[in-house]
């Protein structure tokens, strides 16, 4: 076994992440010609790679061995650089470095599923547009009913398994429901990706993408792409079995607060077709038939204060907008 076909299981996130962004760079894409013979290689040798980065062909074997884990910016930047990366998947590359550089890295905090009253009021007044929010690895912690009722057939699952990445790999509707189904797995594997770099001891990601890889060879064909890259906001086709085929815009936003936690909200333009089938889908949403009363993972006996009453949108336990 060669050097450059050894396993890619041992040394660091950001070995790994080097390796697999490397396999994806062809040597025509780089500004190399591709020379004479059959290339064992997928995408570009270390040695070119390190050539074209300006870096030694042994640190840079070391960066992907977890030798070396101090990268300076100059040398992450000239790898992003060669790699092709977009800049979400340039910062994710910066991040990860940081994290190599650690001596000691922090323990995982869990994070809060707590939505404060003042949300799922929020949510409501969104109406008839859909809206929900989301925590960091996908999980639906609360929505008005279109917000809900978008992802047709999620309100059959119970309330702890109504995750947004499960649902697209595998909810049968899925595939139909969304007008560019693999655009959509990609994009909840990407974010599940950027987390897994930043914090791959997460055991709420854990358990999740243990139960995708072993369910969804479509999640584990994605998973070891090592794409990372985030949409904030943009436009969507969906064919709901439903109110039919519309476009809706959606813009995503980070709550202060509550880190991880995501508001999504959809619109279209009054008068619109789109605009229709957003207040038809409002309309014939059906209500979420109860709620997850457990207290919120690392909470206190006084979190269940913060919950709103039913008569608010309904919360979730245990998803995202790619």
């Amino acid at each position: 076994m060669t050097r450059e076909q050894q396993p890619a299981g041992g040394g660091t996130e950001l070995g790994r992440y080097l390796r697999a962004r490397r396999a994806q760079v062809t040597p025509a894409e780089a500004g190399l010609s591709p020379g004479a013979g059959l290339r064992r290689t997928p995408g570009l040798r270390r040695e070119e790679l390190a050539t074209l980065a300006g870096v030694s062909i042994d640190y840079y074997a070391r960066l992907e061995r977890g030798k070396e884990t101090r990268p300076s910016a100059s040398v992450v930047d000239a790898l992003a650089r060669v790699l092709l990366l977009t800049e979400d998947e340039h910062e994710h590359l910066r991040s990860l470095a940081v994290r190599a550089a650690r001596t000691a890295p922090e323990p995982p905090v869990a994070p809060s599923r707590t939505v404060r009253p003042g949300v799922t009021l929020m949510l409501e007044s969104l109406r008839p547009g859909p809206a929900y929010v989301a925590s960091r690895t996908n999980d639906l912690l609360a929505w008005n009913p279109g917000g809900l009722a978008l992802f047709a057939g999620i309100e059959d699952w119970p309330v702890k398994q109504r995750n947004l990445a499960r649902y697209a790999f595998l909810h049968p509707t899925a595939r139909e429901l969304f007008d560019d189904w693999e655009h959509t797995l990609r994009g909840c594997v990407a974010r599940l990706r950027a987390l897994a770099g930043t914090d791959p001891d997460a055991p709420d990601l854990a358990a999740l993408v243990g139960e995708l890889l072993l369910k969804s060879p479509e999640f584990a064909r994605l998973w070891e792409r090592y794409e990372v890259r985030a949409h904030a906001f943009g436009r969507k086709t969906y064919h709901h079995p439903g109110v039919g085929t519309f476009t809706l815009g959606y813009q995503g936003m980070q709550m202060e607060g509550t880190p991880g936690h995501r508001l999504v909200t959809y619109h279209a333009e009054p008068g619109t077709p789109a605009h229709d089938a957003l207040v038809l889908l409002d309309l014939t949403a059906q209500k979420p038939a109860g709620r997850d009363t457990r207290p919120p993972q690392g909470a206190g006996p006084a979190a269940t204060s913060d919950e709103a009453p039913s008569s608010s949108p309904r919360h979730g336990a245990s998803g995202q907008e790619e």
